[in-house]
């Protein structure tokens, strides 16, 4: 066992006195020691329970025979740092969670782990711990929250938003409003729609590292605590078998995910946090593998902010485990793969059952035929630019117009909330990019505030910085290269036209070839934003969005 290292032998006498300094006895020493990686903290609603969760784990570990020691996490709520210099640090806060779980598994010599997310950007840097240090590993997140209810209407917290922008607009009052925020989010769990957390949490379940039910299962129902003894107890059988991350998040499960993603209609961010995993684990994710599978994999579900059905609609349709069974009924799973669960993701086909049609569609009347992502390429996004199909009004899908250029989110929110933008206009944010952010921040605000303000079926949004997975309408993130790295976007100018087609996956800025190169080769760098610090080191190590903002 790796925690011999710690804990066996003379020479182990101090590290052994250390332990029983904190009141570990001979007999936990003597079985294996399994770190709690708890990401429980009160500064955002998902984790804010997180310590029962974790109670549970250890309930379940010691259950087993082994000895768990729990660990802290870091964890930012995008929603809170929305719209502020918060969110600059969301996407980079993802590589200090990877970061500092390697170091404490390393150093504290952890023969296994149950990590335990919940939001945004906490999930994808624990799996991409769990496939660097490649200990055996089992996840369980703190599972979402229930929608909002008031007066016989459902809430969340993307209405939350919109609704500032109808305020603005004069069609909602503050009062309307106040009364609102008092009960969109009613309690602990991750944001209640198909938004990056839970998107993130069921693409766990897909990738083979998270128990069927990790997804889905309402945070403040018990069966989310026994699921918890449940993840403590499997990780002493995956410890066993020395089944490990790498031997589970193989090319095959992540095709998995990604066709998990597209019927679910995930959050555009998993296209940024896939590719992120992958690299950890030593298997290449591209945006043309999104695309192929997009145009295989119908779309099946419609959950906020796509359509009106929440994460406990889709827990008590049948969970992931009913999106599995689905579409393995057409061989577009790879179903002999293993998981932490024990059983092939073919087994839990098998077991699965759907309760609810409306929820999860039948794979011969699907939403669309193709996956709630689309990647598009053109003049104006060489390597890619990411839109969330199964959120953009068919009115949209097609679309040109002229183009309203701003160096910033904050720049273009006002905009929008002083009415300065009309019919028609493509929004174009740049220098908000991984480099140019720094961080490349979520832009919930400025697309809610258009969808508050009535125009989300009329005017589009492009940016080289990304997307809630709250956010709907006609919203184009991960443009790359970047403005900040000389990507094309950042040579736009005010009033010219750009074409979006979706269905072709094409976005292009209308200027002759010699026009653009002739702007690029005018183009200088500006001064990055910041250069001190933690994001001034990020900036100089990030790379753009279709690598999945990895660092070099």
């Amino acid at each position: 066992m790796i925690s011999n290292r710690v804990t066996k032998g003379v020479d182990r006498a101090p590290h052994r006195s250390l332990f029983k300094g904190m009141g570990f006895s001979e007999e936990e020493l003597s079985r294996p020691i399994i770190g709690v990686v708890n990401a429980k903290n009160d500064s955002i609603p998902g984790h804010m329970h997180l310590d029962q969760i974790a109670e549970a784990v250890k309930t379940g570990i010691r259950i087993s025979g082994g000895t768990p020691i729990e660990v802290p996490c870091i964890g930012v709520c995008d929603g809170i740092a929305m719209n502020h210099r918060g969110m600059n640090y969301s996407l980079p806060s993802r590589e200090l969670v990877a970061d500092s779980i390697e170091s404490m598994a390393e150093a504290n010599a952890f023969d296994a782990m149950v990590l335990i997310p919940n939001c945004d950007k906490i999930v994808p840097g624990m799996l991409m711990a769990a496939a660097r240090v490649n200990i055996p590993a089992v996840f369980v997140s703190g599972g979402p929250m229930l929608a909002g209810r008031r007066k016989g209407k459902v809430l969340d917290l993307t209405m939350m938003f919109e609704a500032v922008g109808s305020v603005h607009a004069g069609t909602m009052s503050e009062d309307e409003l106040y009364e609102m925020e008092n009960y969109a989010c009613p309690g602990c769990g991750a944001c209640s729609g198909m938004f990056t957390a839970n998107s993130m949490n069921c693409l766990t379940e897909a990738l083979g590292m998270g128990l069927p039910g990790n997804g889905t299962i309402p945070a403040v129902y018990g069966e989310r605590i026994r699921l918890a003894k449940e993840a403590g107890m499997k990780v002493m059988d995956v410890l066993e078998k020395g089944l490990c991350p790498r031997d589970i998040m193989t090319i095959q499960a992540f095709e998995n995910a990604l066709t998990m993603d597209m019927a679910l209609g995930c959050s555009t961010n998993s296209v940024l946090h896939l590719p992120a995993i992958a690299n950890e684990a030593g298997v290449d994710i591209n945006l043309d593998i999104v695309n192929t599978i997009s145009s295989r994999t119908p779309n099946l579900c419609k959950l906020s902010p796509a359509g009106p059905y929440h994460m406990e609609d889709l827990y008590q349709a049948g969970g992931v485990q009913g999106v599995i069974k689905e579409l393995a009924s057409k061989s577009l799973l790879h179903l002999d793969l293993p998981t932490v669960y024990g059983n092939t993701i073919g087994e839990i086909a098998d077991q699965a059952q759907i309760f609810d049609r409306n929820v999860i569609r039948p794979i011969d009347n699907p939403y669309s035929e193709t996956g709630g992502i689309a990647v598009l390429r053109g003049n104006l996004a060489p390597d890619g630019a990411v839109v969330k199909r199964s959120a953009v009004a068919s009115e949209m899908m097609v679309h040109q117009g002229p183009a309203r250029v701003f160096d910033s989110e904050e720049a273009a929110y006002d905009a929008i909330l002083n009415g300065k933008i009309q019919k028609k206009d493509v929004i174009v944010i740049r220098y908000e990019g991984p480099k140019g952010g720094p961080g490349m921040k979520e832009m919930l605000s400025p697309t809610a505030a258009i969808a508050g303000m009535g125009l989300d079926k009329d005017a589009a949004l492009l940016t080289d910085g990304r997307f809630s997975g709250a956010t709907r309408g006609a919203s184009i993130g991960h443009v790359s290269p970047e403005a900040m790295a000389g990507g094309p976007i950042a040579i736009v100018e005010e009033g010219d036209i750009i074409s979006i087609n979706i269905p072709e996956g094409k976005l292009d800025v209308l200027l002759e070839e010699s026009e653009l190169q002739y702007r690029l080769g005018k183009w200088t760098a500006p001064e990055p934003k910041i250069t001190r610090g933690y994001l001034g080191r990020y900036a100089r190590m990030v790379t753009s969005a279709n690598t999945g903002a990895i660092l070099e």
